[in-house]
């Protein structure tokens, strides 16, 4: 899989996914804060589906491969 997340996406996604999952783990929001483990985990990688899908790439590099 090619990565198509850029450094700022990345970012962005791993600490809305903390965020989320220290909400749901503290209980100030139910159960469907631990969706965070999804942005924590593309944010991880590098590698978003639903951006291969729609076809977008935010990473700065164009040939880059993971």
């Amino acid at each position: 899989m090619k990565i198509n997340e850029g450094g700022v996406d990345r970012a962005i996604r791993v600490v809305v996914g903390l965020g989320l999952i220290a909400l749901a783990a503290t209980h100030v929001v139910g159960a469907w804060g631990y969706i965070g483990v999804v942005p924590l985990i593309t944010g991880a990688i590098g590698v978003c589906p639903a951006y291969s899908l729609l076809g977008i790439n935010t990473c700065p590099m164009k040939s880059r491969q993971g």
